[in-house]
């Protein structure tokens, strides 16, 4: 008798409570799930960290993490893949890898035979089994709240009682197409959190074969892109034509608000970004640049603006009038101006746009008017990538790339302004 099938033998005839009497609880909770989510996060070395009982995490040279199982059978040395972490939960790991464990006690090898596969549940029971698992990870409760309403009737009603894998491309259509331009950013969202469930369901043996909601090389053969829809509907934006005309008006203009702006669409700079800036955060002499520290930012990663004449000539006229700590200070003492300044200053100057949609004149102009490579763009955006290690390694070292980035944005932003001082 194996030792695993002994220690089940006994949990069953004396039940865990019963067992720590003998001494044996400690010993069988050691045995097998050593892990925690938080040890598995912080494994940087390439390597194989152990979970008991067969189950590995192995660690690639680029910190990315796969669940394995390793067994032995027949005096054979086998390891099997079981997904890559966090995409395949550890939970769901564990499931799998007692799965093979239960087999190899019957005398079967993993290798040669199918796990039983559970029957495959609704979709709404699937989408509640994923947001389970997932839940721990969301910010706050507003977050929660968005993805139960839009895995819910709200959107996914036609969804709801199918089996998952009964689902196809032509169920998801019709519950993507009438919202896709209309409700861009919603659409965006909701394709992706159905593409997680469809995954989750798949890892967990309820479907097989390619995601229907998949986007690349799938769904994006049928519908439009959404990327300038989207900042458009959610982020009313101003054309990048008609950026170096409302530059030229705004540099007229006195106010810290102003000045605020200025420096938000010099660095394309979320609203918060700049409303929390402090003179401690920037190197104006030496490195030319403004490190924004990760607890200010969306993404939770530091970010480093490299910083370009104009901007740092605008930073420099204030910090000869510094007040306060903060760089563009309000009317209380030692507080920011705040979120809604810059935006009342563009509508008092006619627009229809948002401050936030400067970012997407800026990407516009990246795309289609100049040579620079998007991911610089992205980089400069802080757009998040889903290593957060690898994110803010890269973002460090392509520093120098986007200083000449942002160098030509604000020469095109002042265009206008350095022609007219040229004709003087």
């Amino acid at each position: 008798m194996s030792i695993i099938v002994l220690i089940k033998a006994l949990i069953e005839a004396f039940g865990t409570s019963r067992l720590s009497l003998l001494g044996w609880s400690k010993s069988v909770s050691r045995t097998i799930n050593k892990l925690t989510d938080r040890k598995i996060q912080s494994f940087k070395t390439a390597g194989r960290q152990s979970d008991g009982g067969g189950l590995y995490v192995r660690v690639s040279t680029t910190g990315a993490k796969t669940f394995s199982f390793r067994w032995t059978f027949d005096g054979n040395i086998t390891e099997t893949s079981l997904g890559p972490y966090p995409a395949v939960s550890l939970a769901t790991a564990r499931i799998q890898a007692a799965e093979f464990r239960s087999q190899l006690a019957a005398g079967q090898n993993p290798s040669n035979t199918e796990a039983p596969i559970e029957s495959a549940p609704t979709f709404k029971d699937a989408a509640e089994v994923f947001l389970e698992s997932i839940e721990k990870g969301f910010k706050n409760e507003k977050h929660r709240a968005q993805w139960r309403m839009t895995l819910g009737p709200a959107y996914c009603k036609p969804l709801l009682q199918m089996k998952v894998d009964a689902i196809s491309m032509s169920h998801i259509l019709p519950i993507l197409q009438p919202i896709w331009l209309t409700k861009a950013e919603t659409a965006y969202r909701l394709r992706g959190r159905i593409e997680r469930v469809l995954d989750f369901a798949r890892v967990k043996g309820w479907r097989t074969g390619e995601n229907p909601a998949r986007w690349r090389g799938n769904l994006d053969t049928i519908l439009p892109s959404t990327h300038k829809i989207r900042n458009i509907n959610h982020f009313e934006a101003l054309a990048y034509e008609d950026l170096p005309a409302f530059f030229a008006e705004l540099n007229g203009r006195i106010g810290i608000g102003a000045k605020a702006l200025q420096i938000a669409i010099l660095c394309a700079s979320r609203t918060s970004e700049i409303t929390g800036a402090r003179w401690a955060e920037f190197d104006l002499d030496d490195q030319k640049k403004w490190t924004i520290p990760a607890h200010r930012m969306k993404r939770e990663v530091t970010h480093i603006v490299p910083l370009a004449p104009q901007a740092l000539a605008i930073l420099n006229e204030l910090k000869s009038l510094q007040i306060s700590e903060f760089v563009f200070p309000g009317l209380r003492p030692n507080r920011p101006i705040s979120q809604l300044t810059m935006l009342t200053l563009v509508k008092e100057m006619g627009l229809n746009v948002t401050v936030h949609g400067f970012r997407s004149t800026f990407t516009d102009w990246i795309a289609e008017a100049t040579e620079f490579n998007p991911a610089l763009a992205d980089f400069a955006l802080a757009h998040g990538l889903s290593n957060k290690t690898t994110a803010a390694y890269r973002r460090l070292t392509a520093v120098e790339k986007r200083r000449g980035m942002m160098e030509a944005w604000a020469d095109y932003c002042f265009s206008m302004i350095d022609e007219s001082a040229g004709n003087k």
